[in-house]
C-alpha cells in the first residue's frame, strides 16, 4: 500500500510540475495532433493539463469513491477532448476541456456512488450534483428531512420534476445495505442473512416448464378437436372465442346474413361438438378447458 500510495503521490507531483503551455505552443501541439496524429504532441498537451484533472476531481471527493479513480476517469475526459478538439475555433483547450473532464468525472459518480442508479439525462445529473447543495441552503442544513415546500423550489431550481427531487433526496439519505448483512433481530447462532428472508413470488422452475407443457399440450388437442366443425361454425367460434379481437353476435349476423340469435345458436352447438370431440379423443382433457 505504502508503495502504490508513493506512485500516486509521484504522479501527481509530476502533474503539478508540468510545464504551462503559451496559447501559441498550446495551439501548435493541437494542431500537430489532429493533423499528424503526433503522439509526442498529445502526451505534451495532455500532460500539461493534468493539474487540471486532478483540481476537477477533487472537486467530487467527497462522494467517498477513491481520488486515484476519479482522476483516472478525468484523464479519459481529457483524452476524449484532445480527440475532438478543433485548434481552428481559437478556443483554448483547458476551457473546452473542462467540460469533458467534469462530464467524465460526474458519469462514473453516477454509475458506482450506489448500486441504485440515479438517472442519466442532464436534468437528472443536474438533480444529483446540486441537492445537496440546494437543500443545504434552502434549509440552513439543519433539517435530515425536508418538506414539500423545499422539494418544489429545488425541482424549480434545477428544472425537474417535485417527484423526481424526492425520489433522489431518498436515495442520497439512504445508503445501500447489503444481501448478505446480518439481521440484526436474528439468533446470534443462526447468523442468518437480509437475502434469506426475500420472497420470490415467481414460480418454481419445475412448475413453470410444467405450465410449458401443459399449454403445449392443450393446444394441440384443440386443433385436432376443431376438425370437426364445419367452415361457419368455426369461423363463429374462432371470431368470438379464439381471436385477439373478439367481435359481437350483431357483428357476425351482419357478415354472415343472418340474425345475431342464430349466430348465438351455431356457437353453442360448435362449443358442444368441440366438448365432445375433445372428451372422445382425450378423456383426460376433460377438466382442461374450463
Amino acid at each position: 500500500m505504502g508503495e502504490i500510495s508513493g506512485v500516486r503521490r509521484r504522479f501527481v507531483r509530476a502533474a503539478m510540475n508540468a510545464p504551462f503551455l503559451e496559447r501559441e505552443e498550446e495551439h501548435l501541439l493541437a494542431v500537430r495532433w489532429k493533423e499528424n496524429r503526433d503522439e509526442a504532441a498529445l502526451h505534451q498537451l495532455t500532460a500539461a493539463h493534468m493539474r487540471l484533472v486532478i483540481a476537477l476531481a477533487a472537486r467530487f471527493r467527497h462522494y467517498g469513491l477513491p481520488m486515484a479513480d476519479l482522476v483516472q476517469e478525468g484523464h479519459v475526459g481529457l483524452l476524449e477532448a484532445a480527440a475532438r478538439f478543433e485548434p481552428e475555433r481559437e478556443v483554448r483547450f483547458s476551457t473546452y476541456a473542462t467540460w469533458w473532464i467534469r462530464a467524465s468525472v460526474q458519469d462514473y459518480i453516477l454509475r458506482n456512488w450506489s448500486i441504485v442508479r440515479g438517472g442519466t439525462s442532464s436534468a437528472q445529473k443536474a438533480l444529483f450534483f446540486n441537492l445537496r447543495r440546494l437543500r443545504a441552503r434552502l434549509t440552513r442544513g439543519g433539517e435530515e428531512r425536508i418538506s414539500s415546500d423545499v422539494h418544489a423550489k429545488i425541482a424549480e431550481a434545477i428544472g425537474v420534476s417535485k417527484a423526481d427531487v424526492a425520489l433522489m433526496d431518498a436515495r442520497l439519505s439512504a445508503p445501500d445495505t447489503s444481501l448478505n448483512a446480518p439481521v440484526l433481530d436474528a439468533d446470534p447462532g443462526n447468523s442468518a442473512e437480509r437475502v434469506e428472508f426475500l420472497v420470490d413470488n415467481s414460480p418454481l422452475p419445475d412448475e413453470s416448464v410444467s405450465d410449458v407443457i401443459d399449454t403445449e399440450r392443450r393446444v394441440r388437442w384443440l386443433q385436432q378437436a376443431l376438425e370437426v366443425l364445419n367452415e361457419r361454425e368455426l369461423r363463429i367460434l374462432r371470431a368470438r372465442r379464439l381471436d385477439d379481437e373478439q367481435v359481437t353476435l350483431e357483428f357476425l349476423g351482419d357478415r354472415l346474413g343472418i340474425s345475431k340469435e342464430r349466430v348465438r345458436q351455431i356457437e353453442n352447438r360448435a362449443l358442444e361438438k368441440l366438448k365432445r370431440a375433445l372428451v372422445e379423443k382425450y378423456p383426460q382433457a376433460s377438466g382442461a378447458f374450463v
